[in-house]
């Protein structure tokens, strides 16, 4: 359910060029030579020892550069981005013969290829499913709440529980088998992470609905990691946590302990409204509307207390209709906590339950944290800071947890403009290359300005990157590295024109 390259290349000239001057200092035989352009046989005998010790300290001096090149290489590190962890490197993409190494298999890549090494360093870390996380606590809680209140037969529960599925889906499982139409924005390749034009990391855990309909469940709860290209700020993050759930019921399990039940339909021929589906009854649809609100209320009620305002909006997606919204009012707030609706009977009928009808509902783990928590910045979900994570150590999951914010540290502000090329251009790719080399450093990106030339109508894109460390003061010089570095690879990647 939609819920709603590295650091800068050096320029090497240490390691593949003519010897440099020799500065005194670094050696105590080197004197200047003019970069040895005194044949040794026309100088004299001082001169010639001179000469050769030079040759000899510049000579080892190359050994032990090249050595350090290697060594910091070989460990990952670059003056100025320690903080990037390690991950898969893969090749340029649609390079011949590359693939992405990924989870154990093997993906050749080709033209539809945008995966970044920031991202495929997250794959695997399932934030969701580590003990005492913030996320963990949620998943839980909700877990809990229906295994409580929906027993099955003989007192088992009746939600099955996947959290564990592969992020890695085809593009069919997360466009076309949820009916998403192929002109749909959601499909664009700038919101999207691909490993080729036939795989992907899932945009939503929707993705598996379809799969687990087909193996013959009809009530089932899914959790699992996200992935979007997206903006820059305190809200987003190209990999997020979203928790789906479906329910399919009979036509006896929906009309029974209704009076005259049993001469109610779930189907029927006629035209679609904005209440309902052609192939639904009025009557079934607003039974199946009126039990997922209520399912809803209870679930929300159940995290955050008692007295919960709730309202509900009418929206669109293309997997359900009726569709709509909920939001809560928390602390005097009106938010947005999920998306739900009654599910696309196509879709249903295309996985072998014909003769039942449900809804489906998403919610992003992140969000709702956040406000529950009073987190406020999607980027603490990743830290590793024991000051962040022992703050959710509580022996029980629905102990109440007011974060308590760490220090402050101050931001550092860089601009970065530039000419957009003429075509190919979108603000995902620069946002997601700022990301790749910034890594967790960049707090939010801003579109501050925008600018046509009235006589070569071509476009300024002005944008202010805020960096701020999450557990240390940043500086000034350790930023402007990361921000050269953005700057060359806009040049290098995106075709644009710096006005640096």
């Amino acid at each position: 359910m939609l819920a709603q390259r590295g650091p800068r290349a050096s320029s090497r000239r240490g390691l593949g060029s003519q010897p440099p001057t020799v500065l005194p200092g670094r050696c105590p035989l080197e004197t200047p030579t003019e970069g040895f352009c005194t044949p040794l046989f026309q100088a004299g005998p001082l001169e010639r020892v001179k000469e050769a010790a030079a040759m000899v300290c510049w000579a080892l001096r190359r050994v032990g550069l090249a050595r350090a090149h290697l060594a910091r290489k070989a460990s990952g590190v670059c003056r100025g981005h320690e903080h990037q962890p390690l991950g898969p490197r893969p090749a340029a993409p649609g390079a011949p013969g590359s693939a992405v190494e990924l989870l154990g298999k093997s993906y050749p890549q080709d033209d539809y290829s945008n995966l970044t090494r920031k991202v495929l360093s997250k794959v695997g870390r399932n934030l969701h499913n580590q003990p005492q996380h913030p996320l963990w606590l949620l998943k839980e809680r909700v877990k809990q709440h229906f295994y409580a209140q929906y027993p099955g037969r003989a007192g088992t529960p009746l939600f099955s529980v996947y959290d564990d599925l592969s992020p890695v889906v085809t593009t069919w499982q997360n466009f076309d088998s949820l009916l998403i139409p192929a002109d749909h924005p959601s499909r664009k390749k700038g919101d999207n992470y691909f490993l080729n034009a036939t795989h992907m990391l899932r945009a939503h855990t929707s993705a598996h609905q379809w799969d687990l309909l087909r193996a013959g469940l009809d009530a089932f709860l899914v959790v699992g990691d996200v992935y979007r290209r997206d903006q820059i700020d305190a809200q987003h993050y190209p990999v997020f946590h979203q928790l789906e759930a479906v329910r399919l019921f009979s036509r006896h399990q929906l009309f029974a302990g209704i009076k005259d039940g049993e001469n109610l339909q779930l189907f029927e021929q006629s035209s679609r409204s904005a209440h309902k589906q052609e192939t639904h009854t009025l009557e079934a649809t607003k039974l199946v509307e009126f039990d997922l609100k209520q399912t809803l209320t209870r679930l929300m009620t159940h995290i955050f207390g008692d007295g919960l305002d709730v309202r509900w909006v009418d929206c669109y997606f293309p997997f359900t209709h009726p569709s709509f919204e909920m939001e809560i009012n928390f602390h005097g707030e009106w938010l947005e906590v999920l998306g739900c609706g009654v599910m696309e009977q196509q879709l249903v009928n295309s996985a072998g339950a014909q003769d039942r009808m449900g809804w489906a509902f998403g919610l992003g783990l992140e969000r709702l944290a956040m406000i529950l928590y009073d987190i406020p910045d999607i980027r603490l979900f990743w830290s590793q800071d024991e000051r962040f994570l022992k703050q959710f150590r509580v022996p029980d999951i629905n102990q109440k947890v007011t974060f308590q914010p760490l220090s402050k540290y101050p931001a550092v502000i860089n601009d970065i403009s530039f000419w957009l090329p003429r075509e190919n251009y979108t603000e995902n790719d620069f946002y997601d290359l700022v990301r790749t080399i910034g890594g967790d450093l960049v707090e939010k990106v801003d579109l501050i300005d925008k600018f046509e030339h009235p006589k070569t109508h071509r476009t300024s894109h002005c944008y202010r990157i805020t960096y701020r460390h999450m557990e240390r003061t940043l500086s000034q010089r350790e930023v402007g590295g990361i921000h050269q570095a953005v700057q060359e690879a806009a040049v290098r990647q995106l075709g644009v024109e710096g006005r640096f």
